[in-house]
């Protein structure tokens, strides 16, 4: 069973960094409602297009997801 996007994202966290990914995951974590369970990308991405002011650029989102599919290899 693969993890989710939102568990691989969690192991990104880190309060004191500046990466971006790592303040994506830093936010996502405080997101009551982000898809915790899901591993497709379409749910995720429109969720985050839709729903998510502290994302500053879906490019973020893509690379933590290329980070997410070589992880899950």
């Amino acid at each position: 069973m693969h993890r989710s996007f939102y568990q691989y994202l969690m192991s990104e966290r880190n309060e004191n960094s500046y990466d971006p990914i790592a303040e994506f995951a830093n936010n996502a974590f405080l997101d009551q409602s982000f898809p915790k369970q899901s591993t497709d990308f379409e749910e995720i991405s429109e969720y985050l297009e839709e729903n998510s002011s502290y994302l500053p650029s879906m490019t973020v989102f893509d690379d933590a997801w290329q980070k997410y599919l070589l992880s899950s290899n």
